[in-house]
């Protein structure tokens, strides 16, 4: 029936990158009720990023190759070699302002299957995206016509959905990758109002590449 809830496999994705005191903290925030796992990747730490996330029982992978898209890409091929595939993947950035504890309403579209890609909003509708953040929100939207909120890192997929997105950025423009791929392939997108929590990243390396990221947008717009 149409807006029932059904049971879906979740497994969360966090790629951490020397960001130990941030990674506890989303770790701990990240409610476990309905989740099968927690897969952190370990981008190269060279703090003890690894040993907190087996700590708080998360499992620990290394990405062979540096880059956000390729740690992501290592959390996949782990998935898709379980005998149970997942069902939906939730990527969190553990330097993201979004308070990981509303993982239950990110989830919400997709459980009632709504929705195949969600992504989270700044519920008290603060405006605090850069310059450049808005410059390739609005390119998008230029673009391929859809108008989407924030560049948030904070989002859910459903698992056939990001197969068939065919992700291939190795670098910082994964995220925006998958916005314009979403929108191309006619993915039906939701944005939920998650709470902010306070900042966890003080002293971390952030990811930035907005070049690489304007390039994707301009890339993917040309194949069409």
């Amino acid at each position: 029936m149409a807006g029932a809830e059904t049971e879906v496999l979740v497994d969360v994705v966090i790629v951490a990158r020397d960001c130990a005191r941030a990674l506890k903290m989303t770790l701990e925030r990240v409610p476990r009720r309905g989740i099968r796992s927690v897969v952190v990747v370990d981008n190269g730490s060279t703090d003890n990023s690894g040993q907190v996330a087996r700590d708080l029982g998360a499992i620990v992978l290394r990405a062979h190759r540096g880059g956000y898209g390729n740690a992501c890409r290592r959390a996949i091929r782990h998935l898709h070699a379980l005998p149970n595939r997942p069902g939906v993947v939730v990527f969190i950035d553990p330097l993201g302002p979004e308070d990981p504890a509303g993982l239950p309403l990110l989830l919400a579209p997709l459980r009632t299957e709504t929705a195949e890609l969600v992504l989270s909003t700044d519920v008290e509708k603060h405006s605090d995206s850069g310059l450049r953040e808005r410059a390739m929100l609005g390119l998008i939207g230029v673009l391929y016509g859809h108008n989407f909120s924030e560049l948030s890192g904070f989002r859910a997929v459903k698992y056939p959905a990001l197969v068939a997105l065919g992700m291939s950025a190795e670098g910082d423009g994964w995220d925006v990758e998958m916005l314009v791929k979403a929108v191309r392939l006619g993915l039906h997108i939701s944005e939920v109002p998650i709470a902010r929590a306070h900042e966890t990243g003080e002293g971390c390396q952030r990811r930035r590449g907005t070049g690489r990221k304007l390039m994707r947008i301009l890339r993917h717009a040309a194949a069409r």
